[in-house]
């Protein structure tokens, strides 16, 4: 053996620490790394800057929250999984994280406890795998049978609702016609007039909160228009119109979305409309529409006070359940950012079915924009 061959021998044949180290920083279809004992990154690998997005000079020294989405940081997702790791040797997990330009993908977690020869923690290893592609698969073979389902839990909570709605709403103003029918029977020989009058105009307000109901229950024009043309209309003639707020729509939507994904779009919409009418105070509510990911991401943001607690009590709120509800039926995600001062931000994700394009690209697009809408002012 030649003195060149020995040195490229040696070249080759390299500890086996040194091996097992290429190894882990090459791989690409997993993101290896070290988590320090508070999980900041230690340590990044060609994988996880793949699948994640970041550098390693980015990301090393940060904690590793920054990957979770806004509601499992609030919830401290990732400070029980480090417990979780500790106590039970191991962790495995999936759902979404947070890529550096702040798309999610949906992930196979396992974090693995490190302890020294002493038993004390040194830190966490953590093995990231990108399951979107196999989570889409799975999604496409059980999608029409999970929007089946979606459909009918959809009816029943606006049957639901219907009967909420009839019960404070309308049957109250049927109360208030037959105080005033009671009144009108205890004046007899009297001139009715005034009376008459109320009593008419209570009819015709139960009827127009009734043709409210109604128009809440039937997305105007999606049969015949589409998603973005009932969104305008009801920004139009309800949110400008009726409520007096300012609002703005933007999309880049270039073909239409299959009818039950409009509809799961629109009712989701629908609602955090009328959140921000209840709560927010504000002046101003944009509504934005992406095609992202074989689906819609969608954003309802208004300029009022925030709502925290109505955030808090999500799992108490009717309207916050049944948004969230509505968009993790339909195989997507839902979240709610509010801060005093700072408004309030609905964002979700649907996926869509498989659907005809039009036969032109919808109005404007890409980014067609609606602003400042203006409707005659009706009752509010």
């Amino acid at each position: 053996m030649t003195g060149d061959s020995r040195a490229e021998q040696g070249t080759a044949l390299a500890p086996t620490e040194t091996a097992f180290t290429l190894l882990v920083s090459s791989v690409l279809d997993y993101g290896i790394f070290m988590l320090d004992p508070q999980g900041h990154v230690s340590s990044w690998n060609a994988g996880a800057e793949r699948i994640k997005g970041f550098r390693a000079a980015d990301i090393i020294g940060q904690h590793f929250s920054v990957f979770y989405p806004p509601e499992d940081i609030a919830a401290r997702k990732p400070h029980r999984e480090l417990e979780t790791a500790i106590a039970e040797g191991r962790l495995e997990d999936e759902g979404w994280r947070i890529r550096k330009d702040g798309s999610r993908f949906w992930a196979n977690v396992v974090i693995t406890p490190l302890f020294d020869e002493t038993g004390a923690l040194r830190g966490f290893g953590k093995v990231t795998r990108d399951m979107t592609e196999r989570r889409a698969a799975e999604q496409a073979l059980t999608e029409r049978r999970r929007l089946f389902t979606h459909l009918v839990q959809a009816q029943e909570l606006e049957r639901r609702r219907i009967a909420w709605d009839v019960h404070d709403d309308s049957i109250q103003a049927m109360v208030a016609v037959g105080m005033r029918l009671q009144l009108l029977a205890d004046r007899t020989g009297e001139p009715y007039a005034h009376e008459i009058s109320l009593l008419d105009a209570s009819v015709r307000e139960a009827v127009g909160r009734l043709r409210n109901l109604t128009f809440r229950l039937q997305p105007p024009g999606i049969d015949r228009h589409g998603l973005v043309e009932a969104l305008s209309q009801h920004l139009h003639e309800v949110v400008a119109g009726s409520w007096g707020l300012e609002p703005a729509l933007e999309h880049d939507l270039e073909k239409e979305p299959a009818p039950e994904t409009a509809i799961t779009v629109f009712r989701i919409v629908q609602e955090a409309l009328l959140n921000v009418r209840k709560h927010a105070r504000a002046r101003t509510v944009r509504v934005g529409v992406t095609a992202e990911n074989g689906g819609l991401r969608v954003h309802v943001a208004d300029d009022g006070t925030g709502h925290v607690a109505v955030a808090r009590r999500s799992q108490e709120h009717f309207g916050l359940m049944e948004m969230r509800e509505r968009a993790e039926t339909a195989g997507g995600w839902w979240t709610l950012s509010s801060a005093p001062g700072a408004g309030t931000t609905v964002e979700f994700w649907v996926p869509d079915l498989p659907a005809g394009e039009l036969d032109e690209p919808l109005p404007g697009a890409p980014l067609a924009r609606f602003d400042s809408l203006t409707a005659p002012q009706g009752p509010s």
